[in-house]
């Protein structure tokens, strides 16, 4: 079983797309994530948070992560479809964890 880090990207930081929705826009929004989630279920190890840039050379677009443990890149795929996330019209990236060498 491996873990990826899955981050999610957009146009905007993710802070000025989380402020500019209403309450209900953000409460159902958050409603289609917590459905992926149990979707996810146990494949998921972190659901992680919003990020924002910190550093200079930080991408302002890469909006938040999540960590998932699967048997293949193939699964995790089969997992992120109909994420809400590429639902919102952002991009999701995935990145396999991989063991460090001489461990």
């Amino acid at each position: 079983m491996s873990r990826f880090l899955v981050l999610y990207t957009g146009d905007q930081p993710a802070a000025d797309r989380m402020s500019a929705g209403t309450p209900e826009q953000q409460a159902a929004g958050m409603q289609q994530w917590m459905a992926w989630a149990q979707r996810a279920g146990d494949a998921l190890v972190d659901l992680g948070t919003p990020l924002s840039a910190a550093s200079a050379g930080a991408d302002p677009g890469l909006g938040g992560y999540s960590v998932l443990e699967a048997d293949s890149a193939a699964a995790v795929q089969a997992l992120l479809e109909g994420h809400p996330h590429t639902a919102m019209g952002g991009t999701i990236d995935v990145y396999e964890s991989l063991p460090l060498p001489g461990m």
